[in-house]
C-alpha cells in the first residue's frame, strides 16, 4: 500500500498547517482498519478533531493501492465545496511527494445541477413560464427572468463545469428550470449533444481520480439502482452521517396535488388527449381540498376513487407517448406523467411500510405525501452491501451508546452485516470551556408559546452575555415570539430567522458581538460562528416530534408492536440528536468559552433526562441561575474583538 499511514498523515497535517490531534490518528487507523478487514465502522468525532483528513488520508492510500476510487457523501453544500475547494487541494499538495503520483478528485452531482446544451441549443420545449428560451429571441429586456436567463446562455459559453454552484452570481429557480432537466427528461445516449453533455463529462472524470464527493440522496439512488451513476468503488465515506436517514427518506417520499395533474395533462396536451386526466386532476383537487390533515390509516374511499381516475388516465396517456423516437418533448412529457402514475398506484396499493397522509397548504391546497416508515432494510440492502461503509459525525452516539443510530440504518438484528464503533472524543476540554445549564425553575413549556416567565428568563441571559446569543427553537412561532420580545426589552440587535437569507444573517451574527440570532432547525446545525460573538446557545424545550407528526407516530407504533419501547426508540432519539446537534453550535475551538442554556426543566425531571444528558457534550452542568449570570457576565467583560468569517 501507497506510503506508511503515519508518515502520509503527518504529511498531510503539516501541509495545512494543522497539529498533531491524537483523535484525528486514532480515527485514521480506525478507517485504515475497517478497509482493511471489509468491516462498517461509526465513527464520532468531536468538533476539532479534523475527521475530514483522518478519512481522506486512508481512503486516498486505498485508492491508489487498488485502482479504485474511493466516495465520499456528504449532507450540506457547504461541506461538500469545504472538501473538494479546500481540503482535498491543500491534500493533494501535501502528499505529492509521499505518493507515486499527486491524487485526483471530481464533485458528481445530480443531473439537475447541471446546464443541459442540448435545452440550450433549442431542443427542448419552453416551460410552461413562457417561451424566453427560443434560440436567438432572450433579450434583458423582457424584464428579470429575460436577463437571468440571457446571462445564462453567455455563463455556458464559458463554463468548464455546467455546474450550477459556479455561476456566481446564482439565479432564480425559475431561471435555472429553463437550461437545465431532471434525470427522467433527458434523452441520454439519444442525445444530439451527448458528447458536449456537462454531467456525462464529469462522470467520466470521476471513472478516473481517486476520490468522487457527492451526496448522500445522489449515492442512496445510486447504489439502490446498482451504481450505475458513480464509479465502481469498494469504500464510502458518509460524513455528517446524522444525517443519512433522513435524508433517504426524505429522497424516496412522493407527493401529488390536483394542480400537479392539471399542470401534467397542459404539457402533454400537444401530444396526446389528455382532457380526462386534466378532469381528474379537478377531482383530485376536490377531494384534498376537503379532507382533513393528518396521517391516513389506509385509503379512504372518495380519495381511493380520485386516485384509481388519476392512475387510469395516466396509464392513458402514457401509452399515448410512447416512442423509439428521442423525442425531447415526449420526454418531459413521459417523465411527468410517469411520476403522477408512480405516485398514485404507490398510494393505492398501500404497501405495508408507507405513510401516506394529507397536509392542507395555503398555497396549494391540499397535499397527499408518501413516505417509507423506515429506510434501515434498504440502507441496509444498498448502501451497506458489497463495499466498506465508514460513517462519522460528530453525533452518531445517542445516550452513551451507538444503537440508537445504527438501529436506523439496518445494522442491528438478524442478517446485519458487521460493523464497529468509535468514538474519539474532541481536543476541547467540554467541562472547562462550557457549562449546560438548565432553567429548572422554569415552568414545563406549554403549548401556548413561551411563558412570561420564559422570557423573562431569555431576558436576564442574553443581558448578562451582553448579546452573543445564539437562540434555538422549536418552533417559528416561538423564535419570532421571542425576537419580537427582545427587540421591545433590550437594546441589543435581535435578528430573526426569516428576515433575510440564513447565510447573510449568520455573517450579520458572526460580525457583531452585541447581536442576537434566533431561529429554527437551520440553525440547529448549520452555524459555525467561533469566538466570542457567540457565548450563549439557548434551547427553548426539548425538541420532540410533533405528536401528530405521521411518520413519527407510525414509526413508534411499529416499535410497540415489536415489544419495543416507542417513545424511546423514535421520539427521544430524535430529540437527543438534535440537542447534540444544538448544543455543538457553543464550542468551535479550543479557546471558546460560554453556556447552553436549556430552557425546559424536563432536561432534569423526566424519565428520559439521563438518556438527553449523555448525548451532549460533557459540559459543567448546573441548575444555579445565579452562577451561570455571573459567569456569563464575566466572560462578556474580557472577550476579545469578534473573530473575521471566511
Amino acid at each position: 500500500m501507497p506510503g506508511d499511514l503515519d508518515d502520509l498523515l503527518d504529511a498531510a497535517v503539516a501541509g495545512v498547517g494543522g497539529s498533531d490531534r491524537p483523535g484525528q490518528r486514532q480515527m485514521a487507523h480506525a478507517v485504515a482498519e475497517a478497509i482493511e478487514n471489509d468491516e462498517h465502522l461509526l465513527v464520532q468525532a468531536g468538533t476539532g478533531t479534523g475527521k475530514s483528513l483522518a478519512y481522506l488520508v486512508p481512503a486516498v492510500q486505498h485508492a491508489l493501492a487498488v485502482g479504485k476510487p474511493a466516495v465520499v457523501a456528504t449532507a450540506t453544500i457547504a461541506l461538500q465545496h469545504q472538501i473538494v475547494h479546500r481540503d482535498l487541494p491543500r491534500l493533494a499538495t501535501a502528499l505529492e511527494g509521499e505518493l507515486p503520483r499527486e491524487p485526483t478528485f471530481e464533485l458528481v452531482k445530480g443531473r439537475r445541477n447541471y446546464v443541459c446544451v442540448h435545452k440550450l441549443e433549442g431542443g427542448y420545449p419552453d416551460d410552461d413560464e413562457g417561451s424566453l428560451l427560443e434560440v436567438g429571441q432572450v433579450d434583458a429586456n423582457v424584464g428579470r427572468l429575460g436577463a437571468e436567463v440571457k446571462r445564462l446562455r453567455e455563463w455556458a459559453d464559458e463554463t468548464q463545469t455546467g455546474d450550477r454552484d459556479d455561476l456566481v452570481p446564482g439565479v432564480s429557480e425559475r431561471a435555472w428550470r429553463q437550461v437545465s432537466v431532471s434525470a427522467d427528461e433527458c434523452l441520454g445516449g439519444k442525445c444530439p449533444q451527448f458528447s458536449d453533455c456537462f454531467v456525462e463529462r464529469s462522470r467520466a472524470r470521476a471513472r478516473e481520480v481517486d476520490v468522487v464527493v457527492t451526496n448522500h440522496s445522489f449515492m442512496a439512488i445510486d447504489a439502490a439502482e446498482g451504481r450505475q451513476m458513480l464509479p465502481e468503488h469498494d469504500v464510502l465515506i458518509v460524513d455528517e452521517g446524522h444525517e443519512l436517514v433522513d435524508r433517504v427518506t426524505s429522497g424516496n417520499t412522493r407527493e401529488i396535488t390536483g394542480s400537479m395533474v392539471i399542470a401534467t395533462a397542459k404539457r402533454s396536451a400537444k401530444l396526446a388527449d389528455t382532457e380526462a386526466l386534466s378532469d381528474a386532476g379537478d377531482y383530485l383537487t376536490q377531494i384534498l381540498d376537503a379532507a382533513p390533515t393528518g396521517r391516513l390509516r389506509g385509503v379512504p374511499d372518495q380519495l381511493a376513487l380520485a386516485l384509481e381516475r388519476v392512475r387510469d388516465t395516466s396509464r392513458s396517456v402514457l401509452t399515448a407517448l410512447r416512442s423509439d423516437e428521442p423525442d425531447p418533448s415526449c420526454q418531459v412529457a413521459r417523465a411527468a406523467v410517469d411520476d403522477v402514475f408512480d405516485t398514485c398506484a404507490r398510494v393505492l396499493e398501500d404497501r405495508p411500510g408507507d405513510v401516506p397522509w394529507i397536509d392542507q397548504d395555503t398555497r396549494r391546497g391540499g397535499v397527499l405525501r408518501v413516505a417509507p416508515m423506515d429506510v434501515a432494510m434498504t440502507l441496509r440492502d444498498t448502501v451497506f452491501s458489497d463495499r466498506t461503509v465508514i460513517v462519522t459525525s460528530a453525533t452518531l452516539e445517542l445516550g452513551g451508546g451507538f444503537d440508537p443510530v445504527a438501529g436506523r440504518m439496518g445494522l442491528l438484528g438478524d442478517g446485519a452485516p458487521r460493523w464497529s464503533g468509535l468514538d474519539v472524543g474532541s481536543p476541547f476540554d467540554y467541562s472547562k470551556q462550557g457549562i449546560a445549564y438548565v432553567a429548572a425553575h422554569l415552568p414545563a413549556p406549554g403549548r401556548d408559546g413561551l411563558a412570561p416567565a420564559t422570557l423573562d428568563e431569555i431576558e436576564a441571559l442574553v443581558t448578562a452575555a451582553g448579546g452573543r446569543t445564539l437562540g434555538l427553537f422549536s418552533s417559528m412561532r416561538a423564535a419570532k415570539q421571542a425576537a419580537e420580545a427582545m427587540r421591545e426589552r433590550l437594546d441589543f440587535d435581535v435578528l430573526c430567522q426569516g428576515d433575510d437569507q440564513i447565510g447573510t444573517l449568520v455573517r450579520q451574527f458572526a460580525g457583531s458581538a452585541e447581536t442576537c440570532l434566533f431561529g429554527t432547525l437551520t440553525l440547529w446545525q448549520g452555524v459555525d460562528v467561533p469566538g466570542p460573538a457567540c457565548q450563549l446557545v439557548i434551547i427553548d424545550r426539548i425538541p420532540f416530534p410533533r405528536p401528530d407528526d405521521p411518520l413519527a407516530s407510525a414509526r413508534s407504533e411499529d416499535v410497540a408492536a415489536h415489544g419495543g419501547n416507542g417513545f424511546m426508540a423514535v421520539s427521544a432519539t430524535h430529540a437527543a440528536l438534535r440537542l447534540a446537534q444544538g448544543a455543538g453550535r457553543l464550542i468551535r475551538r479550543g479557546d471558546d468559552r460560554g453556556v447552553v442554556a436549556f430552557l425546559d426543566s424536563r432536561m432534569m425531571t423526566a424519565r428520559y433526562a439521563g438518556f438527553l444528558q449523555r448525548s451532549l457534550p460533557p459540559f459543567f452542568p448546573t441548575t444555579d441561575k445565579a452562577m451561570v449570570l455571573a459567569g456569563l457576565k464575566r466572560l462578556a467583560a474580557v472577550a476579545g474583538p469578534v473573530l473575521p468569517q471566511d
